[in-house]
């Protein structure tokens, strides 16, 4: 979401939710007004039962810095001036602690509602950005076919409504959501209708050539356009919610956020919600507790999921957040204050049916030389297939083609 500052990869230089794929074209059958892309099919909304966010922290965060593990005295070596100081930490047990920016999230915590799982990562490391995404959001290894986790998981129960899925950050869809079954994309709730259709059109005009146009059209195209009329209807619940931006940070991730919370609100039967959140390539100014990229970050990230689970209100028990990144990062600093591309990392999950208040995943003892990764000892389908089986009774086979995983512990059966 928010630009990038600290990056100096070449091919990761544009990349936020505003320059991520901008200019590259969009297979498959779309249709775009505005900027709302809806996929072919045709919908009627119904409820949630329950809702899962996907937050996406876009260049590799630092694991190590957010999910610390003090006991282990190599990290102290390897990190001699970005080190979070133990003392310091947050919710510390004998082995990892939260980094002192994180506090906003300490209520959830506390409520044994937000738990970290480190060690996690790829099958096999993967330290090219745009390709280990595309490797982590489509999730099925040696596949051919273009669709997402996401858009299986959706796919799963049939509903084909448009509304399902919805992707906050404009009109080029995550590869996570991209397949055979209909989404919604937007850059906010504002966003979603129909060019033209506004204010300075009293008498609906541009409404009614459209449909004149479009409804006795058969094929792929007329339908298309179908649903996108069903799904702008079907969004207006979602534009008469209030718009709670105020009680969250400044900036992209915080007015993701609050959308958000309004699309899971407006309750049209959103069942996954992407967000993306920038600025993560912190190979120089990582930086201390003191100054750097890790506190701003950190302090967003926190401020922003914590405003989000207060937005919520009486829909918050059906609201699973996972927040997740590419890869991980080296061990050792480098002369710049900051970190080169690694390998294992840490996933969080808050909400419903998470097993919180404590740390999952095992990392073996950490090795301090310029070369070393965390290592990954969990493979991060693991657990999204708890969320997925447990929240939405989905099967993990249809969700993660050809992948067994393994127990990790942290949801709570259905």
């Amino acid at each position: 979401m928010t630009e990038p500052s600290r990056a100096c990869c070449g091919e990761y230089a544009a990349l936020s939710r505003r320059g991520l794929f901008r200019g590259a074209a969009l297979a498959g059958a779309t249709t775009v007004f505005g900027t709302a892309v809806v996929t072919a099919a045709a919908a009627a909304p119904s409820e949630a039962e329950a809702v899962l966010v996907v937050l996406s922290l876009r260049g590799a965060a630092d694991g190590l810095s957010l999910v610390v593990p003090h006991a282990d005295p190599v990290y102290y070596q390897a990190r001699p001036q970005i080190a979070v100081p133990a003392e310091r930490l947050l919710a510390r047990d004998g082995t990892f602690g939260l980094h002192p920016e994180l506090a906003p999230l300490l209520p959830l915590w506390d409520a044994g509602r937000l738990a970290a799982v480190h060690g996690t990562g790829l099958p096999a490391p993967n330290r090219s950005h745009f390709a280990a995404m595309e490797e982590v959001e489509d999730a099925d290894p040696g596949s051919a076919t273009r669709r997402g986790w996401l858009n299986r998981l959706i796919g799963s129960d049939g509903s084909e409504s448009p509304l399902q899925g919805f992707n906050l950050g404009g009109g080029v869809l995550p590869t996570s959501l991209y397949g055979d079954d209909p989404v919604l994309s937007a850059t906010d709730v504002a966003s979603v209708g129909i060019a033209g259709d506004d204010e300075w059109d009293p008498n609906d005009l541009r409404r009614r050539s459209l449909h004149t146009l479009w409804d006795p059209t058969t094929g792929p195209l007329g339908r298309a356009m179908r649903s996108m009329f069903n799904a702008v209807d079907g969004f207006a619940p979602v534009k008469e919610t209030a718009d709670n931006r105020s009680r969250y940070p400044q900036g992209d991730l915080g007015a993701a956020m609050a959308s958000a919370a309004r699309v899971v609100r407006g309750n049209v039967g959103v069942t996954v919600v992407t967000v993306d959140h920038g600025d993560w390539d912190m190979h120089s100014d990582l930086g201390t507790l003191e100054w750097g990229g890790m506190r701003s970050n950190a302090a967003e990230l926190a401020a922003a999921i914590g405003a989000f689970f207060t937005d919520l209100g009486d829909q918050a028990d059906k609201v699973t957040l996972v927040a997740l990144s590419e890869f991980g990062r080296r061990v050792a600093q480098n002369a710049n204050y900051g970190l080169d591309h690694g390998y294992g990392n840490v996933m969080f999950l808050a909400g419903a049916g998470v097993k919180g208040g404590r740390y999952y995943g095992t990392m073996p003892p950490l090795t301090g030389d310029v070369d070393s990764d965390v290592p990954v000892t969990t493979d991060y389908r693991s657990v999204l297939a708890e969320v997925v089986t447990a929240r939405f009774a989905a099967s993990s086979a249809t969700v993660f083609p050809g992948f067994q995983p393994e127990t990790v512990g942290v949801m709570t059966s259905l």
